[in-house]
């Protein structure tokens, strides 16, 4: 499958950006989740690969074919990035049964495909599938009902899953009636030679025209596959349909209508509708958002075991977190058209790049401490937190601040001088929708404090500690003391709230425990994913552990 490559992509209305100078390389067979806010640029960077949105400027590459570059003029269009889009509403026909869904989109392709013998692979596929009578007999005896008649409907499934048959096929091997004969093995070997003597005819007539077929029956040339325009055949579109019906497990389902399934089946529907054309790369758009949370929860799974067996290249756009952290092989958080990260789910949440990536995931959400301080001779900060609570910070790697402020220092000058460069050139647009520092939540119990607060000057001594909820820990000796100001227990854990003095930080106890509000208590922090951030930049400087004095 190939792998996806954005360079400098931009998509803007006006003075709007929806997509702000987006770089980005998808690796082949991989799981990426485009995760961000509602209207953040999500679906804009999905339809822009896909080719139902044209970007303002900037290159897309898939595989070793270039579809879109501004600088060249180059756009191929949609259908022919040979790629599968499903949305969000499923968009099924209420008028076509399942199978007539599935197979719409295959019987309009027509293009430069391999030119194929069907005679000759029909031929084939049944001497295969005739070499045991006695197998046949017995998928045929299968499909009796409780009274002793045959199910033909049955037997023809029984036949395509069997020996990989289009029911065309299915209707002509059932028609041998090998199954009546006394001795099946000996019916079936009959007509396995005809069969045989037939194929050997069509390869004589190919060789006396200098050509020959290979083992899958496409016609050849000088060891070269002949190409022909054409559209796929029945054979081959019920062939493509009956296969992607076994992958998401609706086979049984093809000739009812889409008002007649379920919201999950008519999901898998669309599903099988987007894998049957064999696209390199599946792209969907919140496509769990209509189902429950427990239908979803089942989605997701085959979800993952789609991307598996089929080895496409995923792209899935969600705006729920959890969604993203199950299903991908790595997560692209975007927030206001603008990258923010772009990794591993657990390195996503362990190490988040900035403020705004450790917010938006996590469930429950992190606990962001305001600190005040600064840095000793043997490398941990001394800090000052929570109403003047002592505490010290030790960075998991050595760590120089002054060092890091200055290349904080460099890279925005460098980002400043960029955009004043680009701002030269006349067709340049200055971004409306500006890029500002993100707005972290400090939890209090009362939360009119924000409306008579001043806006504080921001020094290089100033930070913010994420700690997150499965971090902390109580204890009746622990240093810090808090008050249990809300639980909520679940059975396997409880998610607590904990008031220490005007403050409140959120944590979860593992295990069937049953808290009394007010009831006093001390917590601890533990672990060595304790995360310290600049406060001005909002950029993550270093994980490590926190220990109160």
């Amino acid at each position: 499958m190939p792998e996806i490559v954005l360079k400098n992509v931009t998509k803007r209305w006006g003075k709007f950006y929806a997509v702000d100078h987006l770089n980005l390389h998808i690796d082949d067979n991989s799981f990426i989740t485009l995760l961000g806010p509602s209207g953040c640029g999500k679906t804009t960077i999905l339809r822009m690969i896909a080719g139902l949105e044209t970007p303002t400027e900037g290159q897309i590459t898939i595989g070793d074919r270039v579809v879109f570059d501004s600088a060249a003029g180059i756009n191929v269009p949609a259908n022919k990035r040979k790629v599968g889009f499903l949305f969000q509403n499923y968009a099924l026909w209420p008028n076509m049964t399942v199978y007539q869904n599935i197979a719409f989109g295959l019987s309009n392709i027509k293009e430069q495909l391999p030119k194929y013998d069907f005679e000759a692979m029909k031929a084939g596929e049944l001497k295969k599938a005739l070499q045991s009578g006695k197998r046949i007999r017995d998928l045929v005896e299968e499909c009796r009902d409780k009274r002793g008649k045959l199910d033909e409907d049955k037997i023809y499934l029984k036949f395509m899953d069997s020996f990989t048959l289009s029911i065309y096929t299915a209707k002509e091997l059932y028609g041998l009636k090998i199954h009546e004969a006394a001795d099946p093995d000996a019916a079936a070997s009959k007509k396995s030679e005809e069969y045989s003597k037939k194929l050997e005819e069509i390869r004589a007539s190919y060789e006396a025209k200098g050509q020959s077929l290979s083992e899958q029956y496409a016609v050849t040339a000088d060891g070269k596959t002949l190409i022909e325009e054409r559209k796929l055949t029945k054979e081959e579109i019920d062939k493509a349909v009956r296969r992607v019906s076994r992958i998401v497990k609706i086979g049984m389902f093809m000739n009812r209508y889409p008002a007649e399934l379920s919201g999950g089946q008519q999901q898998r529907v669309a599903i099988a509708r987007t894998l049957a054309p064999e696209p390199d790369v599946l792209f969907m758009d919140e496509p769990l958002s209509n189902l429950d949370a427990k239908l979803r929860l089942e989605m997701r799974y085959e979800l993952q075991r789609l991307h598996v067996e089929t080895g496409s290249t995923f792209v899935y756009v969600t705006h729920d977190q959890m969604e993203a952290m199950t299903l991908a092989t790595k997560i692209c958080l975007v927030n206001n058209g603008v990258l923010q990260q772009y990794d591993a789910p657990l390195d996503v949440y362990r190490r988040p790049a900035n403020l705004f990536a450790a917010d938006f995931v996590g469930n429950p959400s992190i606990n962001f401490i305001e600190a005040h301080g600064c840095q000793k001779a043997d490398g941990s900060l001394e800090l000052s937190l929570l109403e003047n609570q002592k505490a010290v910070f030790q960075p998991d790697e050595p760590l120089n601040l002054d060092g890091w402020f200055q290349e904080r220092d460099r890279l925005e000058q460098e980002k400043e001088a960029a955009r004043a460069e680009l701002l030269k050139d006349k067709r340049a647009v200055e971004k409306s929708n500006k890029d500002e520092a993100f707005r972290y939540h400090i939890a209090k119990v009362d939360e009119s404090d924000y409306a008579i607060e001043d806006e504080p000057v921001i020094t290089n001594e100033d930070f913010v500690l994420g700690v997150r909820p499965e971090c902390i820990r109580l204890e009746e000796t622990g240093a810090v003391p808090a008050v249990i100001y809300g639980a909520m227990p679940t059975g396997m854990e409880s998610t607590l709230k904990l008031r220490i003095g005007k403050f409140l930080l959120t944590g979860v106890v593992f295990g069937s425990v049953t808290f009394r509000l007010g009831e006093e208590t001390g917590i601890s922090i533990t672990g060595s994913d304790i995360l310290l951030f600049d406060r001005k930049s909002g950029k993550l400087i270093s994980s490590g552990r926190l220990s109160f004095c």
